[in-house]
């Protein structure tokens, strides 16, 4: 399809997960295009790299703890006047139960808790700035089963795929939710799927596939991260507000929910409400 390519000179842009992959591309897609990026990953080399790459600045913070979260939303804070688009992206997927410093199950900290504080603690300038939210989700939510009972359990029975796509389907809920919360400010929030693509998030998967997937081998099944950042950049940008505002996307299709928890509203709030009690974020109304 056809993208638009918007400048983007004067706009602020954070994206997380940056240090590879969809977050690394999309960071230079942003910059070719005349925005500011903050290009947050976890990983201090790989991070610093990417962004010396775009010109750029490089922020360090590990989602598996709040204390670096909370730093990080400082740091932004304190450095941008104005944030155009927050792009949730980063995320992972862990083949046994961690529990976190936290005491939080490791994929649902990561792949929501953490956005979650991220975005309430960058909302007010979110807000101001009239932003756009992108949050990078999965099309595996589509065979997702969300219990709040047991999404953050330190002990129990544990499935990696489960686990990973109750996260993915709690990323489709936290932008419904934001986006109700949201009506009529001027935020827009959208989460998207990009695709099967070839990145760091494979690497805890079962007999070597993250290597596999990886390879050149892999190249006929599963797209490289520029085609992964297409979407993110798109809903970025897209003149669309009203459109894509809580909605979901499979790459640029508006995909009708496949999944009727996706669509739960009372599960959204009860959602939003158990998160703002473990992160200890207050309410944003």
């Amino acid at each position: 399809m056809a993208l638009q390519e918007p400048d983007l000179t004067g706009k602020t842009v954070v994206v997380t997960g940056a240090s590879s992959g969809i977050g690394a591309a999309a960071a230079a897609r942003f910059a070719d295009r005349g925005a500011t990026v903050a290009v947050v990953g976890r990983a201090p080399q790989r991070t610093a790299e990417v962004a010396a790459r775009v010109a750029a600045v490089p922020f360090i913070a590990d989602y598996a703890c709040f204390d670096e979260v909370r730093e990080l939303a400082a740091a932004l804070l304190d450095r941008y006047p104005r944030i155009d688009v927050l792009a949730n992206n980063a995320g992972g997927a862990w083949p046994e139960r961690t529990v976190t410093v936290d005491g939080n199950e490791l994929t649902f900290q990561v792949n929501h808790l953490s956005p979650f504080l991220l975005t309430n603690l960058l909302l007010e300038r979110l807000l101001q700035s009239r932003a756009r939210v992108v949050n990078t989700a999965s099309t595996t939510y589509r065979m997702a089963r969300l219990d709040l009972n047991t999404i953050n359990a330190p002990t129990g029975s544990f499935n990696q795929l489960g686990a990973y796509a109750a996260t993915k389907l709690a990323n489709i809920l936290f932008t419904r939710q934001l986006a109700r919360r949201t009506a009529d400010t001027g935020l827009t929030a959208v989460a998207f799927h990009p695709g099967a693509v070839a990145t760091h998030v494979y690497d805890n998967a079962p007999f070597g596939l993250g290597r596999l997937i990886r390879s050149p081998l892999s190249r006929p099944f599963v797209l490289r991260a520029d085609k992964g950042a297409e979407p993110l950049v798109h809903l970025a940008t897209t003149a669309n507000d009203a459109a894509i505002n809580g909605q979901y996307f499979h790459r640029f299709d508006l995909e009708p929910p496949r999944n009727k928890q996706a669509i739960d509203a009372d599960l959204a709030q009860r959602l939003w409400t158990l998160s703002e009690q473990v992160t200890g974020i207050g309410s944003t109304g």
